[in-house]
């Protein structure tokens, strides 16, 4: 049996981390629903990036965009808009048949809001409307302005794919958000079917951490050995945290969500992104197996999902060595290592990535439509 359709079995599900436009009408996607179980996509401006600038997809739809006279901003929009729009409507058969559990797709805010919440409230509910389908999130960025937009995002009825997640308190403030938007909700006398996932990034972290490691393993100091011992352990060890975290929250002896589960709400589920494997040393499926469990999304970009399917080994993991997680967290301090100060690193990083890509976009849309 296809090792990804085995992944259901204890209570994970896969999303792609891959768009291309083509693959709503060849059949690719469809294919991967039919034979992988794929319940999702997500997209980010880096993804639209190479979709829209490293293929001939976009033409036609960028000519016509250019004869109606529109800017680079709103082709994009345009554009994104339509694809996310065909891909929700490819899953909506499966979202109406788990009951809204799966079946989502994901546009995210303009990067450049990052740090403006207003302006992340005003563009992720115009393009909610835009899109007016159940089974879309909206990508917003766990920064400081984030997080209040999600609250007040999801008191508003919107679904929320909070992205670019490195550090727990930043996770724990995220899922708070979401709990206080339920809430406003529930008290306003509004339903809390609502949806929300917590992208939790993964490989970025060993990548920033690792070679910090490898550095002082090189020394002649006490902690050399342990440094050895620690490389490419940081962001498996985060994840498996901020699962306990999450059982914590949304688990049944929680009396603050048990209100809320009551009325209709789910849980923020947890997913893992970021999952490709940056270190060629490393194992193809190294943020996938031991990240395996109840209630968790991996989304795969396209090289990985094939790995899976070749080789997966799927079993539920993701809650085993809870405490040594913790504990190799811990060991890392003890090596000099000041994760806050990694984690908000990567966030400031990975915004100015998104940036990049979003400011590429832009720049590759109005060399096209100046060109008709």
């Amino acid at each position: 049996m296809n090792p990804l359709l085995r992944l259901r079995q204890f209570g994970q599900t896969v999303y792609l981390d891959e768009f291309r436009r083509s693959w709503l009408t060849n059949g690719t996607l469809q294919a991967m629903i039919d034979e992988d179980g794929l319940a999702g996509v997500t997209s980010n401006p880096a993804i639209f990036q190479k979709a829209i600038v490293e293929s001939h997809d976009y033409d036609d739809a960028i000519a016509e965009l250019a004869r109606a006279g529109l800017a680079p901003y709103a082709t994009y929009e345009e554009l994104t808009v339509a694809d996310i729009g065909a891909a929700a409507d490819l899953f909506r058969p499966l979202y109406d048949a788990s009951k809204r559990v799966d079946g989502f797709v994901s546009l995210e805010v303009s990067p450049h809001l990052a740090n403006d919440e207003e302006g992340t409230v005003a563009e992720a509910l115009h393009l909610s409307r835009r899109l007016d389908r159940p089974n879309v999130f909206i990508k917003v960025p766990a920064t400081d302005a984030g997080v209040p937009a999600i609250r007040r995002l999801i008191a508003a009825g919107v679904n929320v794919n909070v992205t670019l997640l490195f550090s727990l308190e930043r996770y724990r403030q995220v899922a708070e958000a979401y709990l206080a938007g339920l809430e406003e909700r529930l008290a306003a006398g509004l339903g809390v079917n609502v949806e929300s996932v917590a992208s939790f990034f993964l490989s970025r972290i060993d990548v920033m951490i690792d070679p910090r490691l490898d550095e002082l393993a090189r020394q002649p100091v006490p902690q050399a050995h342990a440094a050895r011992q620690l490389r490419g352990t940081a962001a498996v060890a985060s994840a498996k945290s901020a699962y306990v975290i999450y059982e914590g929250l949304f688990g049944a002896a929680n009396e603050r969500f048990a209100r809320l589960r009551a009325a209709g709400a789910r849980p923020q589920r947890l997913l893992w992104a970021s999952t490709s494997t940056k270190d060629p040393n490393y194992p193809d499926l190294k943020y996938v197996e031991p990240l395996v469990g109840p209630d968790t999304i991996n989304t795969l970009p396209l090289a990985t999902l094939e790995a899976y399917r070749d080789h997966g080994d799927p079993a539920s993991r993701i809650q085993e060595g809870g405490a040594d997680a913790r504990a190799m967290l811990q060991a890392l301090s003890g090596v000099g290592i000041d994760l806050d100060a990694v984690t908000t690193k990567l966030e400031e990083e990975g915004v100015v990535k998104f940036v990049k890509a979003f400011d590429d976009i832009m720049a590759a849309l109005a060399g096209a439509l100046a060109a008709r």
